[in-house]
């Protein structure tokens, strides 16, 4: 398990930009051993894996809706997610995530729900956009 804060979010107009931070808090050794990514989710909707990657790089995983415009990057303990162009679909509550020996792609499916001992979230930050 690890200590996951984010920060970032906020209010912005459709066709705008924010910047997610994510830092993860654990033993130093065990740091490379969490995969890291982000969620979100709408009142009344299943959470969405948005984008996850692991600790040294490599490839990184998308969901559809937001390829070409966002952008996850990690630096250590630390990851940010950029996100461009948003539009109103993006209006979410947004979570970081660690996840204890994460593959790439460990935020397409569903395995949150399954393997939650594995995974560690942060309290959640807020997007809206506006039209």
């Amino acid at each position: 398990q690890a200590q996951v804060a984010e920060s970032g979010g906020g209010s912005v107009q459709a066709g705008g930009s924010l910047r997610l931070s994510c830092t993860i808090s654990a033993k130093i050794r065990e740091i490379t051993d969490f995969a890291m990514g982000w969620f979100r989710q709408e009142p009344g909707k299943e959470r969405e894996g948005v984008a996850c990657i692991r600790f040294r790089g490599g490839p990184v995983y998308y969901t559809d809706s937001v390829k070409g415009r966002f952008t996850i990057s990690r630096d250590k303990a630390k990851s940010t997610l950029e996100m461009n162009s948003l539009n109103l679909e993006d209006t979410a509550m947004y979570y970081c995530v660690a996840r204890h020996g994460g593959v790439y792609d460990f935020c397409s499916g569903s395995e949150w729900r399954d393997r939650g001992r594995l995974y560690s979230w942060g309290q959640g930050t807020q997007v809206v956009v506006s039209s």
